[in-house]
């Protein structure tokens, strides 16, 4: 157990603390689901890019899937081996493609045929060949929410079936363009295993296709999103996953690429604040504590459920909004929860804060950010020190 409050002592609120060995427990149970193929999990950076996070999934064997040149560079120093590095997005600069082509990462996973063209002329400058895949949109509902949804046609992401073709015959022919791999993603937060299985089905027929045009498609990646419980989601075992994607690779050699991020690191992490005092307008009572939406936006960007605990207390609960201090409506943690009273100090714990939480955080209302705390067998380490309002001006010059 994680004495939350001893940490809360030491470190001050508000705080973000992790717990290593659970990451470890689901790294493991992932890799062991993909062992009966050649298989590299290649871990979502941006569900929680904190050194110490990457430092630790490097060590287990992971890869790491970015989404920026600052991604990468932080996989790299983090100790990913540069072979295992993916580099995603749909937007990329052509200084961002330059490096990552001079860092000779495993793949760039191109997003559009404008992209393409980019890379492909850049490359050409540098002369290289850049190894890429592509991403495709297989028009498949996840059936999650709608922020997080990539895979239909209506999402920014991938391209379509005939696209995609037309690019992979492009890049096949071009003296710059090795297309080695092939990736769809259709959302996060994925609680059904049907359209998984739908979608990698689509992409594997594609692949036989390119086949045999003698296209040789040697990574297929399905991208991430598995979900986790936040509340009381029925979530899909890692088993299960793999099988589902196995069981539409037949006659098929390729290495299968995973890239979680939520399943990897959201049930890990913990979000601790502190009660400032409670307030009641008109019957409708207030817990106000000293975290902010620009410490945990997920309640306010996607209205998400956190399960949350007041630390120690008991007696009659009732109902109570749990907010904080930034001067907007939508800076709550928790809306209508039954609570028990609370007092000045009392500890508030958010759970399932390891993912989307401090990546997102921002010094709204000059907040400064919290300190980030991991707990690696029973023992506690500060792998980001608590901000200061130095910190917060540092790049700041008056001109007048």
């Amino acid at each position: 157990m994680i004495d939350f409050k001893a940490l809360s002592n030491k470190y001050g609120t508000p705080l973000y603390v992790y717990d290593f060995n659970k990451i470890s427990e689901q790294y493991d149970a992932l890799k062991k689901a993909f062992s009966g193929r050649k298989s590299l999990i290649s871990y979502a950076v941006k569900a929680n890019s904190n050194l110490s996070v990457i430092s630790h999934l490097a060590k287990l064997g992971s890869g790491a899937d970015c989404v920026s040149i600052g991604e990468v560079k932080r996989a790299l120093l983090a100790g990913i081996p540069k072979y295992k590095i993916i580099f995603s997005g749909v937007g990329k600069r052509d200084d961002e493609i330059e490096e990552a082509l001079k860092e000779d990462i495993l793949l760039l996973n191109l997003e559009s045929e404008a992209e393409m063209e980019r890379v492909e002329m850049i490359a050409a400058k540098l002369g290289k060949e850049a190894r890429i895949s592509i991403r495709v949109n297989p028009n498949i509902d996840p059936k999650t929410h709608p922020y997080i949804s990539t895979g239909l046609h209506e999402n920014k992401f991938g391209v379509d079936l005939e696209t995609a073709k037309r690019m992979y015959v492009k890049a096949h022919n071009s003296n710059h363009l090795d297309p080695v791999g092939i990736h769809f993603h259709i959302g996060s937060q994925l609680t059904e295993l049907d359209p998984i299985k739908e979608a990698a089905g689509i992409v594997a027929d594609l692949v036989r296709s390119l086949k045999a045009i003698k296209i040789d498609i040697k990574f297929f990646d399905v991208g991430g999103g598995l979900g986790i419980v936040y509340d009381d989601e029925t979530t899909i075992e890692p088993y299960d996953y793999a099988q589902a994607i196995f069981s539409t690779l037949y006659g098929l050699d390729l290495t299968i690429i995973c890239e979680p991020g939520r399943f990897m690191v959201g049930n890990s992490g913990y979000f601790l604040s502190k009660v400032l005092y409670e307030k009641v307008n008109e019957g409708k009572r207030f817990v106000i504590v000293d975290g902010a939406m620009n410490d945990l936006l997920r309640p306010s960007l996607y209205n998400a459920y956190h399960k949350v605990e007041v630390v120690g207390k008991e007696g009659n609960e009732s109902e109570a909004d749990i907010v904080g201090p930034v001067c907007e409506s939508g800076d709550f943690f928790a809306k209508s929860r039954m609570l028990p009273p609370t007092e000045h100090n009392d500890l508030v714990v958010v759970y399932s804060a390891g993912a989307y939480g401090f990546v997102m955080a921002s010094n709204y209302n000059t907040r400064p950010r919290p300190a980030e705390v991991a707990i690696l067998d029973g023992k506690d380490h500060c792998i980001r020190q608590r901000e200061t309002f130095e910190d917060l001006i540092k790049l700041e010059t008056m001109c007048l």
